[in-house]
């Protein structure tokens, strides 16, 4: 038996874990890593289900090849072949403007995906670019890109020093967090009440956490922008706001929040005046206070509004950039820093003319971009680790559209509902093998942290899933390279930048010198070693803690860094130099907002909902994660049942298509609301376990047409439904 430390990879909570091999280095047992400084011990369900995902009989371990419609295993060399000679045909026959790739989320959540993306998405030379986050959390990116210059500077909770926490559309006890990197949030929710202070969940469901809370409040879904501007009026109207940062349009927030104060949106949202009231008043009188919204808020009709509106009142509070508020991260290996303020549709979508965010079109559109003819049609896509036909809006039109692409080649784990479509799968290798630190997820944590997990067990003669993304990238350009040129040329690149940058504890230096100190088993590796060493807390920077590489590999339980602190001035790049609490593309989104205060609510609307033992749609074929209450049912309340003469299952309908759901009467969700979880639907799938467990894809319902007008994010909550009974005989 052999011990091994590594950091979850499962989701966002970056949780340390103790894992036991025995001689075929099989994970026999998985503990909570108790020295871990930032988790502490605490595991998931997800997390103790590590080494099942590992050994999934049906996981791929070699390339697939596409015949027809039979597969064959392939060698690596054979599958690169193919994909050359694929992008080959497609690009010579109609340009690169043809090429696609859609990102999904795991690619958050490993080193390869962080690291190698954007090379690739660079050597593919499109702006056919989509991801799971026009699936997610764009608002949130657009909304700080345009008040703080910068979409990744996300302002966090502080969670361990906050005296009053306001959530709006999040689930962290099953989700584990969400652009809040916080080991056992439910620890840190349950201390906020044990040292006196106050938790309020806003959710049209009596989640898990709400259960936990002082306080819920139901409110009807996509109405979280009105719930936001009520408080807002109402600290302007009592002279409750007290703004500490230097910030431009108090005076523009002041006028745009007149129309919508707590009586004129109560109908709207469903939440009493006078509730309204008390939660502004409270915020403003709490010694410290965080208003922290999700999914929820994002996947909706006014996402963007919604996330700008958190913000805002954060600052009127008195809470950004303040202990115990809204704060921002510092990130051990930080992403390089902007050189210009952001913006939002640099281009648009060929078809609908969605705007561009983040270099990237709503997922929503894909569909388009494929179907419809004309110069730039896309013909060939790329997938790294996602799985839209279950994930993204209109499920089943993109399962049609996969089919009649000319080339697809996906890097994915699985033979899935949208890898079906491939001509080449590469599969990544096991967690085990691969070398884990988490670039994405700490730039949102709630403290200071930096953990590298090595590979436990040898590759083998198969590539990492870094080398994959790097052979693709040197086909995608066109070239014909050892992969290991990519990262040289990114680090030559990242030195000669950092020597010539004034004010820099490496200004002036040999770039050859700096290079030759990196330490590394491999390219990626080398490249860690560089961010850290360049990082704030770097041994470059001259640091106290002085980050390396091997600093790392020596303390594999994971370093704290500290409490978060205040340094706004350093995340700020807006062209005044202070926070733009009114941006014009906002205000000007107001006005379609303030017409829909007029608005009569549908009758039944739908939602999503998070699952403890879930994350998306890959993690449905372990059978310890299946099963319980990870099902796949329809929330109702037991008066709407009733009153729609509903019993064991109905019929949901929506704009874009109908399915047939078991129900599940519950007193958890407000009238007028039915949730269905999402990624499921694997009635034809490969995958044993989820076969057997099949559901229904709840993106079958959602409407591609529908998206944040902002931030192009799909809309998944707040979606107009009808049930009626089935036909019996």
């Amino acid at each position: 038996m052999t011990t091994a430390l590594r950091t979850c990879p499962l989701c966002e909570a970056v949780c340390g874990l103790t894992l036991t091999l025995d001689a075929e280095n099989l994970v026999t047992t998985v503990k909570g890593d108790r020295d871990d400084p930032f988790s502490k011990g605490f595991i998931c369900p997800k997390g103790a289900s590590f080494g099942k995902l590992d050994e999934d009989p049906d996981r791929l371990t070699v390339p697939m090849i596409r015949e027809g419609e039979n597969w064959r295993e392939a060698t690596w060399d054979e599958a690169f072949a193919r994909v050359r000679e694929g992008l080959g045909a497609v690009i010579a026959e109609h340009t690169r403007k043809s090429l696609a790739i859609y990102l999904g989320n795991p690619s958050a959540h490993s080193v390869a995906g962080a690291l190698y993306s954007v090379p690739l998405i660079r050597a593919l030379g499109t702006r056919n670019v989509f991801s799971a986050s026009t699936a997610d959390q764009m608002p949130k990116h657009v909304s700080s890109g345009l008040l703080f210059g910068d979409p990744l500077a996300v302002p966090v909770p502080d969670l361990d020093r906050t005296d009053y926490l306001l959530m709006l559309g999040a689930n962290p006890l099953e989700s584990n967090g969400s652009l809040c990197t916080a080991p056992d949030f439910p620890g840190r929710l349950k201390a906020i009440r044990k040292r006196g202070g106050k938790f309020v969940v806003v959710d049209p469901r009596r989640t898990r956490t709400a259960g936990l809370a002082d306080e819920h409040i139901f409110i009807r879904p996509g109405s979280d922008a009105y719930l936001l501007f009520a408080i807002v009026h109402t600290l302007f109207a009592e002279n409750l706001y007290t703004v500490d940062v230097d910030a431009n349009g108090l005076d523009d927030i002041r006028i745009a929040s007149a129309p919508f104060g707590p009586a004129a949106v109560a109908e709207r949202t469903g939440i009493d005046a006078d509730v309204i009231v008390r939660i502004a008043r409270e915020l403003a009188a709490a010694p410290t206070a965080a208003v922290y919204g999700r999914i929820g808020t994002c996947t909706a009709e006014f996402g963007t509004l919604a996330q700008w509106l958190v913000d805002v009142i954060n600052v009127l509070t008195g809470n950004l950039d303040s202990r115990g508020g809204a704060m921002f991260a510092n990130p051990a290996a930080p992403a390089p820093k902007r050189s210009r303020p952001f913006s939002v549709g640099r281009w648009t979508s060929r078809v609908r003319e969605l705007p561009e965010a983040m270099g990237e079109l709503p997922v929503a559109t894909l569909a388009d971009e494929i179907e419809t003819p004309g110069e730039g049609q896309v013909k060939a896509l790329v997938t790294v680790a996602g799985n839209p036909v279950l994930s993204a809006p209109s499920g089943s039109r993109l399962d049609s559209a996969f089919a009649s692409l000319d080339f697809m080649v996906s890097v994915d784990r699985y033979l899935n509902e949208t890898t079906r479509h491939a001509d080449v799968i590469l599969p990544p290798p096991p967690s085990l093998q691969s070398g884990h630190y988490d670039f994405a997820l700490l730039g949102f944590a709630v403290r200071n942290y930096a953990r590298y997990s090595p590979p436990v067990v040898p590759l083998g003669d198969r590539p990492s899933e870094a080398e994959i993304l790097a052979t693709l990238a040197v086909i995608a350009s066109g070239q014909d390279a050892d992969p290991a040129f990519l990262d040289e040329l990114i680090i030559s690149d990242a030195l000669r930048k950092a020597v010539a940058t004034p004010g820099l504890p490496v200004t002036g230096r040999n770039p050859d010198e700096l290079r030759a100190e990196l330490q590394g088993a491999n390219g990626m590796e080398l490249r860690l070693d560089m961010m850290v060493r360049l990082g704030p807390f770097g041994e470059w920077t001259g640091h106290t803690q002085a980050l390396s590489l091997q600093k790392l590999l020596d303390n594999p339980h994971g370093i704290d860094l500290g409490p978060l602190e205040p340094r706004l001035h350093e995340r700020l790049i807006t062209a005044s130099g202070k926070v733009e609490l009114a941006p014009k593309p906002l205000l000007e989104d107001v006005e379609r907002l303030r017409a829909g205060l007029a608005e009569a609510p549908a009758e039944v609307v739908l939602i999503g909902r998070r699952q403890l033992r879930s994350n998306n749609s890959w993690m449905h074929n372990v059978s310890a994660l299946v099963g319980g209450s990870n099902k796949c049912t329809l929330l109702i309340n037991p008066a709407d049942a009733e009153r729609l003469g509903l019993d064991g299952s109905a019929i949901i309908k929506s704009a874009a298509g109908e399915l047939v759901v078991p129900l599940e009467p519950t007193d958890t969700i407000m009238p007028g609301v039915v949730s269905l979880p999402h990624g499921w639907g694997h009635k034809d799938s490969t995958q044993s376990v989820a076969a057997a467990h099949a559901g229904v894809n709840a993106n079958i319902l959602t409407d591609d047409s529908l998206v944040d007008a902002l931030s192009g994010n799909a809309v998944f909550n707040g979606v107009p439904v009808t049930l009626t009974p089935v036909a019996v005989g």
